[in-house]
């Protein structure tokens, strides 16, 4: 089994290179070499499409499936993530932490060729990189990147365009949506990460959030995206050391304890007029946090899910 993230990435990647249509979507090989994969841009992608987008997200070392929950008395499919490599799946390949930004193009980058690029604080802190010839990544974007935009990444990730994968999906899309929906450990670890938690005390995590409905605008969709995790996620941790730390650090974990919590996340988003960073970052975490100690057996959990914002967001109707 290959530990170089960008090469179990690529091989994931590569078993679909020659039939995309099986997943409804389109291959493009651009003049510099690269190559980019619409999952939900022009394309309309597919519900396996999305579960393949958040594996080549978290490099393969996260099972992702769809199982049927519910939403108060309504039956409603659920996306859940189980990994025995929460740092490497989740902080240092899932993680959405390069901006892609040029003047006429904007995209969340993530995946591994975030590794391969290693221009994060986070790969400093952690202490993590990788040089890999092959790179892997997803755009989050309803737009697919011109060849210079391609360029531009492939030169930060350290590899020859030619060697360069992207997969694209719009966060209206059905494959773009539920690869965000697959985030629930994601933000737990990384809302740890930025309280300063030991992540590497996280030894196993599993999380559930509900699969937002595809919405016909970016905004709706990046609500219902957000609400998903932030009202409905719900994630378990299963970590060592000693329990007054987590007990510590618990409360401030679930979005519950931010001072933007208790409205759908498109009127958070609209107030801050469309600007991330103007939003209290406390409120990215998923509303439920579990920690089981498996050296001490004793159990931690804080915050709750929230359905009604979740049938707000997602318009059920009693």
């Amino acid at each position: 089994m290959a530990t170089i993230l960008n090469a179990r990435a690529w091989d994931l990647v590569d078993s679909i290179v020659e039939n995309p249509g099986d997943l409804r979507t389109e291959i493009e090989e651009l003049d510099c070499g690269a190559r980019i994969l619409d999952f939900g841009v022009k394309a309309s992608g597919s519900l396996s499409a999305g579960l393949l987008l958040a594996k080549v997200c978290t490099s393969g070392l996260a099972d992702v499936t769809i199982h049927t929950g519910t939403i108060g008395s309504v039956n409603w499919p659920m996306i859940q993530v189980t990994t025995d490599f929460p740092v490497r799946a989740c902080l240092f390949s899932q993680y959405a932490g390069w901006e892609v930004k040029t003047e006429n193009y904007f995209a969340m980058g993530s995946g591994p060729m975030r590794a391969n690029a290693g221009r994060e604080e986070l790969f400093h802190r952690l202490g993590y990189t990788e040089h890999f010839y092959c790179s892997v990544g997803v755009l989050e974007s309803d737009q697919l990147p011109t060849s210079q935009v391609v360029r531009e990444i492939a030169h930060k990730a350290k590899v020859e365009p030619r060697n360069l994968i992207l997969l694209v999906a719009a966060t209206s899309s059905i494959a773009g949506s539920l690869q965000i929906n697959a985030r629930s450990v994601e933000t737990g670890l990384h809302k740890l990460y930025e309280l300063g938690f030991d992540i590497h005390r996280i030894k196993s995590a599993t999380g559930t959030a509900p699969l937002s409905p595809v919405a016909v605008d970016t905004i709706t969709a990046i609500g219902r995206t957000n609400d998903a995790i932030l009202y409905g996620g719900m994630i378990t941790l299963y970590v060592t050391g000693d329990d007054a730390s987590i007990e510590e650090i618990g409360p401030k974990v679930p979005s519950i304890a931010s001072t933007d919590y208790g409205r759908p996340f498109a009127e958070i988003f609209k107030a801050a007029n469309g600007d991330f960073y103007k939003i209290d970052p406390a409120l990215f975490s998923p509303a439920q946090v579990v920690f089981q100690n498996i050296e001490t057996g004793k159990v931690h959990w804080f915050g709750k899910c929230n359905e009604d914002l979740l049938r707000q967001s997602f318009g059920i109707r009693d």
